[in-house]
This record gives C-alpha cells, sequence and structure tokens, in this order.
C-alpha cells in the first residue's frame, strides 16, 4: 500500500510539473533581431538569442518593457542610430535644395562676370578700330567704368548713379579738351564746363537713358544673384540638425523599438512619423512663412529681368550707345563750345607752334563704324539670361513651402515610415496596429499638444531666427530692386523723381508697389492667409519680437 500512495505521489507531481511548463510561454528566437543589429556594425554580443523579460530586470528606459530582443546596450546603440538616421534624412532633402540654390548662383555669377567681360572687350575693340590713338589715350576712362561695375556687382559698395555722373563729366572734360585743342583750359575752367551739362545735354538723352537702363538692371541682376546666395546659404545652415533629448527619444520609439518586439519588418504609421517630424522640426517649419515670401520676392524680381530690367539687352549694345553719345557731342561741338564759352569766359588760345602740334595730335575726325553681326561677342558662359531665368523660376517654385513640408518629405522615404494605405499594420509606437492620433500642424507654437515628442515652445532655436531675419533682410532689397531702387543707396526720405535709381520703366509700365500674387491651392492669397493667421502667430509666438529685433542690425549688414 505504501508503494502505491508514493506511486500516485510522483504522478500527481509530473502532471503538475507538466502542466506548469505548458503554461510558460516559449521563448521566441531574436535571430532576425540579432542579424540586423551585427548588420549595422554593432557588437553581437549585446543581442540575445532568445527574448529575455523586460520586466523582471527593469533594463529598458525607452522601449517597451515586456519580452524584448533588446539588451540595455542594444537600446543605447540605437538611440544614437536613430539620431544619425533622422540627421542623414533631412540632411538628404536640404543638401539637394541646397545644391540646386548653389549651382544656379555659380551659373549666375559666372554670366555675369563674362558678359561684363564681353561688353569691356567689344567697347575696346569698336573704339580702338573707330577712334584709333584718340581713344588709346584715353582708353583708362573706359577701364575705370567697367572696374566700378565689376565692383558695384562683386561687393555693392557704389553709388551707380554717382559713378555714371562722374563718367559723363569725366568724357566731357575729354571731348570739349578735342574738340576745342586751340585752347589751353584750367582745371577751374573745365569745373565751370561740367556745370552746364545739364542744361546744354552735349551726348544727347544717352546718359540720362543709360543710367536708368544700368541701374536698374544691375540692381536686380546683383540682388537675385544675391538672392540665390542667400537661400544657399540658408538651407545649408538649417539642414544641420541636433535633435534634443526629447526628440531623440521619440525617434528611438518610432524607429528600433519594433525590433525589440521582433516587428523587424513593421514600418512606423506615416501618422505617428508625421507628428515625431513636426516635433523635431518644429524650428524649421517657422522658417516657412518668411521662405515662402522670399521666394515670392525672387520670382517677381526674376520677371524683372525677363523683361525691362534686362542685364543682357542693356551691357550688350553698352559700347555702341556710348559711341553715339561721343557723336552727339562731336556734331554739337560748335553750339555747345559757343554757349560755355558765354557762361564760362572766353579760353585762352595755345601758342601758334602748340597749336598746330595739338590740332595735328588730337584731330577728332573719326566716325562710328558700327560691328557686323557676325562679329559681336558671343553669349555669356554660352547661355542667355533668358535661359537661366527660366530655369531658375520653376526651381523656385518647386523650393517654396520647403519647410512645412519638410516633416512629410522625410515621412514619404520608405525607410522612415510605411505609406498612408497601410494604415493598420503598421508600428504606432507599442505595437502593430493603427495609430490613433491626430496629426499636429508645423512650427514651434502647435508642439505643446503633440502627443509623441516633447517640445519646450519658450525656447525658440537662436540659429533659426537669424535666417528669418536674413531672409526678411533679403526680401525687403529684392522689394527695391524690383521697384528699380538701389538697395544699398536707397534713401527713403527721397522723393521719387522718375528719373533716380530706375524708379521708371521706359518701355514698358511697371506697377509703382510690390505686389505677390502667389496662391495655394485653396484660392487664398499670401495677404489672406496672413492676415487669418495674423491673430495666431501675434497670440503663440509674442518671444519672437523681441529677439528678432536684437537680431536685425547684426544680420542687416550680413548680405551687403
Amino acid at each position: 500500500m505504501a508503494r502505491l500512495g508514493l506511486l500516485a505521489l510522483l504522478c500527481t507531481l509530473a502532471a503538475l510539473s507538466a502542466s506548469l511548463l505548458a503554461a510558460e510561454p516559449k521563448s521566441k528566437s531574436c535571430s532576425e533581431v540579432r542579424r540586423l543589429y551585427v548588420s549595422k556594425g554593432f557588437n553581437k554580443n549585446d543581442a540575445p538569442l532568445y527574448e529575455i523579460n523586460g520586466f523582471s530586470c527593469d533594463h529598458l528606459k525607452i522601449c517597451p518593457q515586456d519580452y524584448t530582443c533588446c539588451s540595455q546596450e542594444m537600446e543605447e546603440k540605437y538611440s544614437l542610430q536613430s539620431k544619425d538616421d533622422f540627421k542623414n534624412v533631412v540632411s538628404e532633402q536640404c543638401n539637394h535644395l541646397q545644391a540646386i540654390f548653389a549651382s544656379r548662383y555659380k551659373k549666375f555669377d559666372e554670366f555675369f562676370k563674362e558678359l561684363l567681360e564681353n561688353a569691356e572687350k567689344s567697347l575696346n575693340d569698336m573704339f580702338v578700330k573707330t577712334y584709333g590713338h584718340l581713344y588709346m589715350q584715353n582708353s583708362e576712362l573706359f577701364k575705370d567704368l567697367f572696374v566700378e561695375l565689376k565692383r558695384y556687382y562683386v561687393a555693392g559698395n557704389v553709388n551707380l548713379e554717382e559713378m555714371l555722373n562722374d563718367f559723363w563729366a569725366r568724357l566731357l572734360e575729354r571731348m570739349f579738351r578735342l574738340v576745342n585743342s586751340q585752347y589751353h583750359f584750367t582745371d577751374e575752367y573745365l569745373e565751370c564746363v561740367s556745370k552746364y551739362t545739364e542744361q546744354l545735354r552735349p551726348f544727347g538723352d544717352v546718359p540720362r537713358k543709360l543710367k536708368l537702363q544700368v541701374t536698374r538692371a544691375f540692381v536686380a541682376a546683383r540682388t537675385f544673384a544675391q538672392g540665390l546666395a542667400v537661400a544657399r546659404d540658408v538651407v545649408s545652415k538649417v539642414s544641420v540638425v541636433n535633435p534634443t533629448a526629447q526628440c531623440t527619444h521619440a525617434l528611438l520609439k518610432m524607429i528600433y523599438c519594433s525590433h525589440c518586439r521582433g516587428l523587424v519588418t513593421v514600418k512606423p504609421c506615416y501618422n505617428y512619423c508625421s507628428n515625431i517630424m513636426r516635433g523635431c522640426l518644429a524650428n524649421q517649419g517657422d522658417l516657412d512663412f518668411e521662405w515662402n515670401n522670399f521666394i515670392d520676392a525672387m520670382l517677381m524680381v526674376a520677371e524683372r529681368l525677363e523683361g525691362p530690367f534686362n542685364i543682357e539687352s542693356v551691357m550688350d549694345p553698352i559700347d555702341v550707345k556710348i559711341s553715339d553719345a561721343i557723336m552727339n557731342m562731336q556734331d554739337n561741338s560748335v553750339q555747345v563750345s559757343q554757349k560755355v564759352f558765354q557762361g564760362c569766359g572766353p579760353p585762352k588760345p595755345l601758342p601758334a607752334g602748340r597749336i598746330s602740334r595739338s590740332i595735328s595730335e588730337s584731330a577728332f575726325s573719326a566716325r562710328f563704324r558700327p560691328y557686323h553681326p557676325e562679329q559681336r561677342p558671343t553669349t555669356a558662359a554660352g547661355t542667355s539670361l533668358d535661359r537661366l531665368v527660366t530655369d531658375v523660376k520653376e526651381k523656385l517654385k518647386q523650393a517654396k513651402k520647403f519647410w512645412s513640408s519638410l516633416p512629410s518629405t522625410v515621412c514619404n522615404d520608405e525607410r522612415m515610415a510605411a505609406g498612408n494605405e497601410n494604415e493598420d499594420d503598421c508600428w504606432n509606437g507599442k505595437g502593430k496596429s493603427r495609430y490613433l492620433f491626430a496629426v499636429t500642424g508645423n512650427g514651434l507654437a502647435n508642439q505643446g499638444n503633440n502627443p509623441e515628442v516633447q517640445v519646450d515652445t519658450s525656447k525658440p532655436d537662436i540659429l533659426i531666427l537669424r535666417q528669418i531675419m536674413a531672409l526678411r533682410v533679403m526680401t525687403s532689397k529684392m522689394k527695391n530692386a524690383y521697384n528699380g531702387n538701389d538697395v544699398d543707396f536707397f534713401d527713403i526720405s527721397d522723393e521719387s523723381s522718375g528719373e533716380g535709381s530706375g524708379s521708371g520703366c521706359e518701355y514698358q509700365q511697371c506697377p509703382s508697389e510690390f505686389e505677390y500674387n502667389a496662391t495655394d491651392h485653396s484660392g487664398k492669397s499670401a495677404n489672406e492667409k496672413a492676415d487669418s493667421a495674423g491673430g495666431a502667430h501675434a497670440e503663440a509666438k509674442p518671444y519672437l519680437l523681441a529677439a528678432l529685433c536684437i537680431l536685425f542690425l547684426a544680420v542687416q549688414g550680413e548680405w551687403r
């Protein structure tokens, strides 16, 4: 009987053991997780072969503490990897845009500089053939003109109107000496001659027209090229993102915590990714308003370059226009000289011996002989301004709303998220299921209710604020250039005279003010959208005003 009782007890214990073993789940293999982990260059010893109980050791800080394929070392390395993944994908998008602006700036810069070189060479060749020795004796006057035009384009620290007025005054002095070579003129006498320039108009209407055309064309060309450089630099600076600790935690949870659950093929839900990207790129989103205004301004100046402010149509025939002015002076030299003699007094004649020598040395009888078309220089930089502007306009339109669409662009990358059509079989941060939270808006002020990323909405990024101010300053310059005003020497206290820095359009009627015509898909204009958003901006971002005001003076001179 004792033996039978012991046998029964053993059977009972066996049955209980079997039931306990059946109740405890078998540990799942982590081989695929381990393989992917090692493929990223990490140590395989960090990764367990089978799931471990996250509840018992409480070793994971961000990823779900359940049965997991992740060790503490894996979570730490995945955190750094998710940060790098995010920085790389943002950098890829920004670098593409930055490369577009960099290449277009380089092409425009090459074109404008070569255009000036061609114009100077054309004038030199023409004047050598037309005026010969007389031109060679006075060639530094024309060289100085092109030196100053180049200096304005490169540095901007040249007042075009004053420089052109000085050129015509100096040319008048040389011409007056040549057409009256039998007289001796003191510096004081020539200064008196220059006072009659406006009244006598010895060069006809050429100086007035050329000043108008050159000023507005050079202002538009330089400002447009400068705008391309600003866009390039802004994108370059903003493309370097440094995620906050809260952003890094959210990125880890989104990209790699699914691996810890063994869901290595399940991608993050699209809306889940969108919320995280809008939180991590909140400051970049605040660029969008000024960026779009800047793009609109660039497009308006581009239209000017295609029309009345076309620098190619101004510089290509500048030799002909200056030669026409010289011919006007030669044809009217008798009348001009008589009126000057009346106003400034009779000049002193040269001694008889010097008169004959002076006349023979400076006889001014050459007439203008224009080049044949095939003798004109080839188009600058192997292209034309119209082709360059057409290409850039298309790129500018594509770049609009870049910053507000950047989170969606990142999430559209198949490496970062599942498509919109796969809403039920995606990683929502906790498991393989639909993501239920709504997507927050763009910009810092909208991140207070972001369900995925904790964002301090009271501390805007100083780098972003600097770029906002740089865009604002450049947009202001664009508006002035659009209206033909020399932005670096424009005095807002001066009244527009119609003959100022390109304030009028000689052949085409120009609007008197800068106006935006851009609309979004809803049909609202930019001004209407700004009005509708004004209340929200004023209420949500009062902290921006003081910071922007402090930065203004620091950034204002950066793009001069």
